[in-house]
Parts: structure tokens; sequence; C-alpha cells
């Protein structure tokens, strides 16, 4: 079986495409032939030793989509040939099959197809929980989403403005900028060419908005925080940009009385009971077409460098498969 591999952290160069044999599924696991693989920027992490891998070598690679080859000991709500999603917090789905843990995997509905499957259970997920856990959006909420051109961000933008909220995108092209608009976002603004808390200031009539969802990190922070009206959210998910250095608690009184929080995706999925309900109103959302998950691009597995490339280099928006 193919797979790609990390061997040693550096840079794309270091993913390289190798045989191997994963084994059968243990007690509690499925053996899941992929058919598509989500490309996220928490592999870039893994690949960069910005996050630490189980191990080296490791396959990279947390979301996929598929059939059902064979099942563990105690496994009863799957059989092989079931089609399946799955995100999983310990690195293994690029590759052409791989051994999930039957908690974390869910049957994806007929009228959603592989690719979209893949595209959706890492970024969709984490909408949810942002969206649905962190911050309960609301009927008249002001959000405000950075990299709303962005696999995460364009489903942000959707789904908040389903929820009734009027949402203020961040983008860095004029492109970028009118796929937020057509994705939910009421006003964008290009952080290249503008101050954009100004523009939040003066969009929400100096109010500010009720939650900011930022997954850039160091350039977007601490700027953020005056985007924010009194008592707002600041509500980290990513670094693109690098880390957010440390920063004076003091900081979000000064600003508001603030509440900011980093909240991650196992967490919200620490039962298999968190597992069903989360996936089931994400692919409700989904399969009703109030949401959409727009793939953009597809490579072959084998290309996976190249898709960092073009990940790292900002060139992509929306999702990017992997096909096995």
């Amino acid at each position: 079986m193919q797979a790609i591999r990390v061997h040693r952290h550096g840079g794309p160069e270091v993913l390289t495409r190798e045989e191997v044999d994963i084994g059968l599924p243990g007690p509690g696991e499925v053996r899941v032939r992929n058919r598509a693989v989500g490309l996220n920027f928490t592999d870039v992490y893994y690949r960069s030793g910005a996050y630490p891998p189980p191990a080296l070598p490791f396959t990279p690679g947390n979301e996929g989509a598929g059939e059902v080859v064979a099942v563990g000991e105690g496994v009863g709500e799957f059989t092989p040939g079931d089609r399946v999603a799955y995100y999983v917090d310990t690195p293994r789905a690029y590759a052409e099959e791989s051994i999930v843990p039957a908690r974390l995997l869910v049957h994806l509905p007929e009228a959603i197809g592989y690719e979209t499957g893949a595209a959706m259970m890492l970024k969709g997920l984490t909408a949810q929980y942002l969206l649905r856990r962190t911050v309960r959006v609301a009927p008249g909420d002001t959000v405000l989403v950075h990299a709303a051109a962005g696999g995460v961000g364009l489903i942000l933008g959707q789904w908040a403005k389903h929820l009734g909220a009027t949402v203020i995108g961040t983008a860095g092209s004029p492109e970028k900028a009118e796929l937020a608009r057509a994705n939910g976002c009421d006003h964008v603004i290009d952080y290249r060419r503008e101050d954009f808390a100004a523009r939040v200031r003066e969009i929400t009539d100096g109010r500010g908005c009720d939650v900011v969802y930022d997954g850039i990190g160091q350039a977007t922070f601490p700027l953020s925080l005056d985007c924010l009206r009194r008592f707002g959210t600041f509500v980290s998910f990513g670094a693109v940009s690098g880390p957010i250095e440390p920063f004076d608690i003091m900081l979000l009184a000064r600003k508001g009385s603030l509440f900011t929080t980093w909240p991650l995706l196992p967490d919200h999925l620490a039962t298999r009971e968190d597992v069903l309900a989360m996936s089931r109103e994400l692919f409700e959302v989904v399969a009703s077409g109030v949401v959409t998950i727009p793939v953009h691009a597809r490579l072959p597995l084998s290309e996976a460098a190249e898709a960092h490339r073009r990940l790292e280099s900002r060139q992509t928006t929306g999702a990017t498969v992997l096909l096995p």
C-alpha cells in the first residue's frame, strides 16, 4: 500500500511516497480505503515539527473519506463496504488505506460525495464548534472572520450568515474578497490595503463585533481585540502567520473586559456522543445546501509536496483534496 511518509521535519521536500504495511485493524478499529484525503494547515505544522507527531517516521493527514475494508474486534457499527468519513487527532490519512478508531468514524450520507466528505470533517467540525459551542452565534450578532476565503473561513461565513449574523470577513486579494462575499460575508476587508480594525469600527458604527474568529495568529493580534465590543470574545483557532506572543492578561480588561479562548477540536470530540451530534449537524447543513464545501483543487496523493507548497504560499482558496 502506498503512503506519504515523513522521516525528518522540514519543508515540503520531506514528504516521500513509500510502500507500507498497516496491518489489520485491532479492537475498536476500522480499516478504511481512502477515496479522498483533506489538506489542512495542521499537516504543515506536523511536517515542520511545530506540532509534535507521535513518532518519526509518520504519515500526515487528519481527515479523509472512503469505504470500510475491515473491522476489528468489538466494532458493530460498521461493516465492509460502508461509506464513511473521519477526522483523527493522530495523523495517518495520506495513504491509500488508513486504520481509524471506530469512535471517530461516521457514516457518510449518500448525498455527500467522497471529496466533499474528505474536505469537510476537520474544517466543517471546526466551524461547528466555533459557531455552535465556543460562541453560540444568534440572529443579530456581528462576527469577524479572518481569512474568510480559506477552507474554514468559507464555511464559517456561510453558516454564520444562515444563523442570522452580520458577517465581516478579511481577505488578502480582490479575488479572495469576491469569493468571501459569495460565501456569506456582508462586508469584506482587504487586510493588505486597509486597517481592518478601523474598518470594523466604521462598519459597526463604533460598536464592534460580538466575536472574532482568528485562524491567522501573530499577524492579526492584538488588533483583533480592537474589533470587539465590550465583553466580546476573541476566538483563536490557528496560527498560519506564527503563534501569538505571550501577553499581559490585563490587556483584555483594558480593551473592554474581553473574553479569549483557544478551543481544540479533539476536546469537543472527546465522547462518541459528541462525534455523532457534531457530525449530524454538519451533515444536515451541507446536505440541505445551506453550506457548500468548495473543493477548489484536486491533486494526486503523490503530489502532496506540491499541495503543501501551494498552501504555505497562500495560493489556495477553499479546500484542496488529495486523491490516492
